[in-house]
C-alpha cells in the first residue's frame, strides 16, 4: 500500500505554527496587563511604606510628623523620586496624615 509522505507531514507545520501563533497572541495580551498591576502594586508599597513610618513616629515621639523629609531623615524612609510622586498632607499632629502616590510613569 502507497502512503502518501507529503500529505502526513502537512498537518505537523500547520499545528505548529497554530500554536506558536496563539503563544505570541497571549504573551501580547498577557504582559501588558500584568506590568500595569505591577505598577499599581508598587504604588500600593510605596503608600503603605510611607504610612507605616509615620505610625512608627506616632507611637516612639506621640506625634505625626509635619513632613515626609522627617520620615526618611529619622526612620530611614527610602522613596525613588523618579518614580513616585508622594503627597503627604497633616492636618493635626494627632491625625494620620493624608498620603497619595502616583506614579510617574
Amino acid at each position: 500500500m502507497y502512503v502518501d509522505k507529503k500529505r502526513k507531514r502537512w498537518p505537523g507545520p500547520v499545528l505548529a505554527l497554530a500554536v506558536i501563533l496563539t503563544v505570541v497572541c497571549v504573551c501580547r495580551y498577557a504582559f501588558p496587563v500584568s506590568g500595569r498591576d505591577m505598577d499599581e502594586e508598587s504604588t500600593r508599597a510605596v503608600k503603605a511604606a510611607v504610612e507605616r513610618c509615620a505610625l512608627q513616629c506616632y507611637v516612639v515621639e506621640g506625634a505625626y510628623p509635619a513632613s515626609l523629609d522627617y520620615l526618611v531623615e529619622n526612620y530611614g524612609l527610602q522613596i525613588n523620586e523618579k518614580e513616585f510622586y508622594v503627597s503627604y498632607d497633616i492636618f493635626a499632629s494627632n491625625v494620620p496624615p493624608a498620603v497619595k502616590v502616583i506614579s510617574r510613569s
